[in-house]
């Protein structure tokens, strides 16, 4: 790093405009920041610590709002934040205050964590939001820093594991290794402990091709939070876009994370992140200024058009991104694509999505984010997954994005649980599941693997909590229990909570095994959440996005083997027969060579009539998939008491039998077989 006694001079004949964020190109740094309100932008440089501003200087030059400037000699490893002046009129939705350092959105490392202090505020805290405050919160403030991109790949490259071979685990990165007893003490917490050979060997053993990690995007500890001494585990809060969560490095370099997506790529498993473009950190506008509000507010954020003192807020957490305009929608696309392109990683999940397709007349499919990713030559090849709701007016959209999205099915999740709890009348809606919920997803194109199947996620009951738990246990949240859905479809199986009684203890591994059966064994995309393949508990906290501790870290001392094993069986058998396809079955009145062909099977052995769907005390059904591989399959599901199937003609070989511990089987079948209670069968003969 220079000498910084004396400051340095801005070179502008090798200024750019084009490259925002600080760049570092060989022999200085090109710094660029959008505001497109502000009157001046002050670059601040500080030492090595974070804790001293060295120098502050004007950004010299500025076009289309872009404000920049190239500083010779100032290399990898220099921390900088900036300050924005420009009107303090909240009416009219401007909140520029220069007293406050601001965090570059580009920015790639973060030095040092935000330490809550009302000096954060534009506002004089303690006065309504049109006061002014001028208190420096540099003292308080996370800084950026300078990287140097270089990183030796050794050809790694983007797997692009086909859609009908993936199988999602849905994890978090502490929450994965922190009591991992085969991950090294040092590393449990953190993005290198997460690519530990023990995290790798569990994932390739029960059949994942792609971990999806909650966010890893450097996030707040919301202040409401730690001054209850609850922090923000999930991360579901954003501060950047580029850079990572600081905690979760131990060196606090990127190159961290681009070390753990090659140990991933060298392993076969693709890394997916997930993402949050619908809001950031910074609250309503009695939230806190940390970049985007001072930067340039009526710009980054929507504003309410009855009041541009207010945010549009259709995400619930007081602001919503605004990516009907120009800049801010480049720098999400600049964000995904940095992150394939820098950083390897394979796709992305959207929180949130449809506040992403919100423009002057509601949701839009045709939007202009998803019609920029859609003809990015980067970003559309990549694996794209939306969580397809947010909490305004139309926003719930399953079923409602165009390819090459895929989403999370709630309906899946839903109806699953409700039939395996034996809700009546539900053969109907679970043959739609079965068949990749075409009513939802068969249009416009799309494959047969636009929906990924789940029955638990890391909002909810884990799947263990869903067999154990009638009622929502959320106390250690701090809200009273007010916190958290009560719509759990839950069962408790004759115990709230731990039981020792073995009888439950029995029914609740078979259930279990039974629903992730249902996702694996689906048309679709199956996804599992981290910990369900072992029977893991929140202790019936259905909300723990606070909880960073034991509630939410994987108790992987008590796992539960026979829900493991079962998982492997599952993922195994789902590979073998090439049970996914990317268009979707036909009846068998409707032959196609490009299509499998499915049929509806009663117990009796026939196909179901209109008479048995409208049966409500049917709990037992067969689907027989004929063209999805070398063998035709039969899954028989049966959520009701021990019941028998009468196979069809043939050969039959039962491989998969959930109510056993030894889920793995090849037993010759043939007549009528039974079918034990909560339990799924898989047979395969060969095809005709």
């Amino acid at each position: 790093m220079r000498d910084m006694t004396t400051p340095p001079l801005f070179d502008p004949t090798l200024a750019r405009s084009d490259i925002l964020g600080a760049e570092f190109l060989g022999e200085g740094t090109n710094f660029a920041l959008f505001s497109e309100n502000a009157t001046q932008v002050e670059l601040c440089l500080f030492d090595e610590t974070g804790q001293n501003e060295m120098h502050r200087l004007t950004l010299p030059l500025m076009e289309g709002g872009i404000w920049y400037g190239y500083l010779p000699d100032i290399l990898p490893g220099q921390v900088y934040g900036y300050r924005v002046h420009g009107p303090y009129a909240p009416e009219q939705g401007h909140r520029f205050n220069h007293h406050k350092l601001l965090l570059d959105p580009y920015a790639r490392e973060l030095r040092g964590e935000i330490i809550w202090d009302d000096a954060l505020h534009g506002y004089t805290i303690g006065q309504d939001d049109l006061s002014f405050d001028e208190r420096d919160s540099a003292p308080f403030m996370p800084k950026a820093v300078v990287v140097d991109s270089q990183f030796d790949w050794d050809s790694d490259r983007a797997l692009r594991t086909p859609w009908p071979e993936t199988v999602i685990y849905e994890a978090h990165v502490k929450g994965m290794t922190q009591l991992h007893p085969d991950v090294p003490q040092d590393l449990r917490g953190s993005i290198k402990g997460l690519a530990s050979d023990a995290v790798i060997d569990h994932l390739k053993r029960i059949g994942v091709t792609t971990i999806e990690l909650l966010p890893i995007h450097a996030f707040a500890n919301d202040r409401f939070l730690t001054e209850k001494d609850l922090s923000n585990y999930w991360g579901y809060s954003t501060l950047s876009f580029f850079a990572p969560h600081a905690p979760y490095l131990q060196t606090g370099q990127i190159k961290e994370v681009k070390e753990a997506i090659r140990r991933f790529h060298k392993a076969g498993l693709e890394v997916i992140l997930d993402v949050v473009f619908n809001h950031t950190c910074e609250g309503n506008e009695l939230g806190q200024t940390l970049s985007f509000r001072g930067i340039d507010n009526a710009s980054y954020y929507l504003l309410s058009p009855d009041d541009k003192r207010h945010g549009f807020d259709t995400t619930g957490t007081g602001n919503t991104l605004n990516l009907s305009h120009p800049m801010v929608l480049r720098m999400v696309m600049d964000s995904l694509r940095y992150w394939v392109e820098a950083m390897h990683v394979d796709g992305f999940r959207f929180d949130l999505a449809s506040t992403l397709g919100r423009e002057g007349y509601g949701f839009e499919r045709d939007g202009s984010f998803f019609n920029a990713i859609r003809q990015d030559p980067v970003l559309s090849g990549i694996k794209l997954i939306a969580e397809p709701w947010d909490i305004g007016d139309g926003g719930y959209q399953v079923g409602g994005y165009r390819w090459p999205f895929r989403e999370w099915n709630d309906k899946f999740r839903d109806d699953t649980r409700a039939f395996w709890r034996r809700d009546p009348g539900l053969l109907p809606v679970m043959s739609e599941r079965f068949s990749g919920s075409p009513v939802q997803f068969n249009h416009s194109q799309r494959p047969a693997t636009s929906s990924v199947n789940f029955v638990a996620a890391h909002d909810g009951f884990t799947l263990w909590d869903t067999v154990s738990y009638n009622d929502k246990h959320n106390d250690a949240n701090g809200e009273g229990g007010r916190d958290g859905h009560d719509h759990n479809l839950s069962d408790n199986m004759g115990a709230e909570g731990p039981s020792d009684d073995p009888m439950v203890e029995t029914a609740r591994i078979r259930r279990t095994r039974a629903m992730l059966a249902t996702v694996i064994l689906s048309q679709g995309v199956p996804m599992i959440l981290a910990g369900d393949e072992m029977g893991n508990t929140q202790g019936g906290n259905n909300n723990a996005y606070c909880q960073d501790n034991s509630i939410s870290w994987l108790d992987w001392d008590n796992a539960r083997p026979q829900i493991t094993t079962a998982v492997q069986a599952l993922t195994a058998f789902r590979e073998q027969n090439c049970l996914a396809q990317a268009r979707f079955a036909l009846p068998p009145d409707q032959p196609h060579p490009d299509h499998p062909i499915t049929c509806w099977l009663h117990p009796r052995g026939d196909e179901m009539t209109q008479d048995d769907w409208s049966d409500d005390g049917l709990c037992c059904m067969g689907m027989l998939l004929k063209g999805s591989g070398p063998d035709d399959v039969l899954i028989v599901v049966n959520a009701g008491d021990d019941a028998e199937f009468a196979l069809p003609d043939g050969n039959w070989t039962m491989q998969i039998d959930t109510a056993s511990d030894d889920v793995a089987c090849d037993v010759a079948a043939s007549g009528v077989v039974p079918v034990p209670w909560q339990s799924v069968l898989a047979f395969t003969r060969p095809a005709e």
